[in-house]
C-alpha cells in the first residue's frame, strides 16, 4: 500500500501491514535520481517493514534549496525521520548513500543500521560523466523544446547509453514550474549543475564514529569503491561488514536487483553476508 508522504521531503510509504512499531527502511537515491527509483526494491520489505522511499532535498518532488552541501541534506531528511518516532534502517545508493553516512554521523540516535551503495566517504575528485550528464541537459532549450523524444535526441551525443538517458529524462516535466504550457526539469538543475564539485566530496564532520551496523555494498564492475578507501570506511564506521556484487556496476542494486534484495536481507537479519 502507498501513502502520500508528509509535509518537509517527499516521499512514499510502501506498507502492507501499517502497525506503529514496524521497524522503517529509508531509502536515499543518488544523483539526479527519484525515491521512486527504489520502489522495486521497496516492495520487497513492505511485508516486514515500514518502507519511506524518499526524494532527496532538490530533486523529485522535494522541495528545492539554496544551500547544497550534505550535512544540509541529512538535516532535512533527520527532520523528516525524527518525525516518525522510529529509528530506520537507512540505504543509500552513491549521492543518497553519501546522506546516509552524514546522517549516521551527526545523529546517530536516528539510525539503527546503515547500507550504503557503492561509495565511499571520499572526496573523488569530481565525476566526469555527471558533470557531462548535466551540461547536457542544460544545454536544451527547454523554451523550444518539442517533444520527450527530441529531448532524447539532444541528449543522446553526450548520454550514448538510452538508459541512462531515460533515467535523466525522468525529471524532465510537461508544463512550466508557474503553470504555464512549457517543460521544465523537475530537480534544480541549476543549484546540482554549478555544485558537483561539493557532491562529489565527503565533509570534515566533528563527530564521533557511528556504532551501529554496516553494511557497505560494492559493485565488482565499479570504480567507486577501491581498496584504499577501506581505511577510511573502517575508521568512521567500524562496524562494517563490505560485500562484493559480481556483475554489476555502479548501479548495483538496479543491474542486480535479486541478489541484492537477498544481500540486504540477511544482513538486515544479522546473518553472515558474503561477496556473491
Amino acid at each position: 500500500m502507498e501513502h502520500p508522504s508528509t509535509p518537509g521531503l517527499h516521499s512514499s510509504i510502501l506498507d502492507a501491514r501499517p502497525g506503529p512499531d514496524r521497524p522503517g527502511i529509508v531509502f536515499c537515491h543518488g544523483l539526479f535520481g527519484q525515491g521512486k527509483n527504489w520502489t522495486t526494491i521497496g516492495r520487497q520489505f513492505a511485508q516486514d517493514y515500514r518502507v519511506a522511499l524518499v526524494d532527496m532535498p532538490d530533486h523529485g518532488r522535494s522541495p528545492w534549496t539554496d544551500e547544497l552541501s550534505y550535512p544540509a541534506m541529512a538535516a532535512l531528511l533527520a527532520a523528516d525521520l525524527e518525525s516518525s518516532g522510529r529509528r530506520w534502517t537507512v540505504v543509500g545508493h552513491s549521492m543518497g548513500g553519501k546522506i546516509a553516512m552524514v546522517l549516521a554521523l551527526t545523529r546517530p540516535e536516528l539510525v539503527e543500521q546503515l547500507v550504503v551503495v557503492d561509495i565511499a566517504p571520499v572526496d573523488y575528485g569530481g565525476r566526469g560523466e555527471f558533470l557531462q550528464y548535466a551540461d547536457a541537459m542544460r544545454a536544451i532549450d527547454l523554451a523550444a523544446l518539442e517533444s520527450r523524444q527530441s529531448a532524447d535526441d539532444q541528449l543522446r551525443a553526450a548520454v550514448p547509453d538510452s538508459t541512462v538517458r531515460g533515467f535523466l529524462l525522468q525529471n524532465l516535466r510537461r508544463g512550466d514550474r508557474s503553470g504555464g504550457p512549457g517543460w521544465h526539469w523537475q530537480m534544480n538543475l541549476e543549484l546540482l549543475g554549478d555544485h558537483l564539485g561539493v557532491l562529489s566530496g565527503f565533509p570534515d564532520l566533528d563527530a564521533a564514529p557511528y556504532p551501529g551496523p554496516t553494511l557497505w555494498v560494492a559493485g565488482a564492475d565499479s570504480d567507486y569503491i577501491r581498496q584504499e578507501h577501506a581505511g577510511r570506511m573502517r575508521q568512521l564506521f567500524p562496524r562494517v561488514r563490505t560485500v562484493t556484487i559480481k556483475n554489476a556496476g555502479h548501479w548495483v542494486h538496479s543491474e542486480q536487483p535479486e541478489i541484492f534484495v537477498d544481500v540486504l536481507r540477511r544482513f538486515l537479519a544479522g546473518a553472515p553476508v558474503t561477496p556473491r
